[in-house]
């Protein structure tokens, strides 16, 4: 069974920055495919940022220039590097896995993310 464990998050002033982590357990397929979402109180679930098995990156227009998606295979951990945070990036923050696109998803139970006015 893979596992899917965030961690990072906590209360923040705007501005501030925060780094999360996703660490995926070892699995016999590779969960290469990794995205960022998040999800506000009364509010849908929505992608952040992602990396590919190639290592190709895609972020939310809202996020572009703020967040960093990156890896570290031999920690099987991708990170979300958060900077100039505002009120508005609010939200529970999950990471998915997958290994490949049309693979079905595994999730980790979300890392709660406040960013203070």
């Amino acid at each position: 069974q893979v596992q899917v464990v965030e961690s990072g998050g906590g209360l923040v002033e705007t501005g501030g920055s925060l780094i999360l982590s996703c660490t995926v357990s070892r699995s016999k397929a590779r969960m290469n495919n990794i995205a960022w979402y998040r999800q506000a109180p009364g509010k849908q679930r929505d992608l952040v940022a992602s990396i590919s098995s190639a290592d190709s990156i895609t972020y939310a227009d809202s996020v572009k220039g703020r967040f960093t998606i990156s890896r570290d295979n031999g920690k099987n951990t991708v990170y979300l590097q958060m900077e100039s945070l505002k009120p508005e990036d609010t939200a529970v923050y999950y990471c998915s896995a997958r290994s490949t696109p049309w693979s079905p998803s595994y999730w980790g139970q979300g890392t709660q993310v406040t960013v203070s006015s």
